[in-house]
């Protein structure tokens, strides 16, 4: 019934969404990685994200994104280090459809798929207790279930926000402890559990085709710990290690041009 009511609803502005829509423009945002009595990494990266968006009652939509900063480590066990190198990709294929809800405001209801690969590279580094560092690649394969909603506040003006649940579907760590030293083997640990959050309001303004937007945003994750995988020491068992659970938040700022 209340889809009936929506598709019902005729709005002049649900009817002004480009059907092509190209999304250009950096992202500014600070970082905090914590795994609860291990160690904890913050700091300020430095990005630049695009889309394509496609409207016409059905929305699809491809996006993607690259983000750079040099973040500060600090641990109880290995004490502290500054500015390694971390640096994120991510992309996502999103599906949904714009119900209009009044004659001024669209929402749109979404799923689709998404992965994430974070590098953070310390393999060059020596803690403040003489510890190596080791690079980390982290890889995320989750599930975005969303709803984007957006309002015309007239004379080109118009707001909107977002809200997502990330369902997440697998993950691999791969800790190359190699360069801590060649005795020691590289390690994959998996991860099957967790989940993502993330939420974004926007501010834009149209002028004549082009249109500038900004939109502040939060992300987080929060991850069971992996399983477990053999610790060798040339090529001898000496343990099993694991990645942690862990939590990251991650906040800040698009400028978005939309042409």
């Amino acid at each position: 019934m209340t889809c009936f009511i929506f598709a019902g609803v005729e709005s002049s502005f649900a009817g002004q969404l480009q059907k092509n829509t190209w999304e250009l423009g950096p992202e500014l945002s600070y970082i905090e990685y914590n795994e609860p009595d291990v160690m904890k990494e913050k700091g300020w990266m430095y990005g630049i994200a695009g889309s394509y968006i496609y409207h016409q009652k059905l929305m699809l939509m491809a996006e993607g994104r690259f983000s750079y900063g040099k973040l500060d480590y600090s641990s109880p066990i290995s004490s502290t280090v500054d500015d390694i190198d971390n640096y994120i990709v991510e992309f996502r294929g999103l599906g949904g459809y714009d119900f209009t809800v009044s004659e001024s405001s669209v929402l749109t209801p979404y799923i689709g798929v998404g992965y994430r690969y974070l590098n953070d590279d310390s393999s060059m580094k020596v803690t403040s207790n003489g510890a190596r560092g080791y690079e980390r690649e982290s890889n995320y394969l989750y599930s975005p279930v969303g709803v984007k909603f957006i309002s015309d506040l007239k004379d080109g003006w118009s707001m909107g926000a977002m809200a997502e649940y990330d369902i997440f579907w697998w993950g691999e760590q791969e800790s190359h402890l190699s360069d801590v030293s060649p005795g020691f083997n590289d390690l994959k640990n998996h991860q099957t559990s967790g989940y993502g959050l993330r939420g974004s309001v926007e501010l834009q303004k149209k002028v004549k085709s082009v249109a500038f937007a900004v939109e502040p945003f939060i992300r987080y994750w929060n991850i069971k710990e992996s399983d477990h995988d053999d610790l060798t020491w040339y090529g001898i068992k000496i343990g099993e290690a694991w990645e942690p659970k862990n939590h990251s938040t991650e906040y800040g700022i698009n400028l978005v041009v939309r042409f």
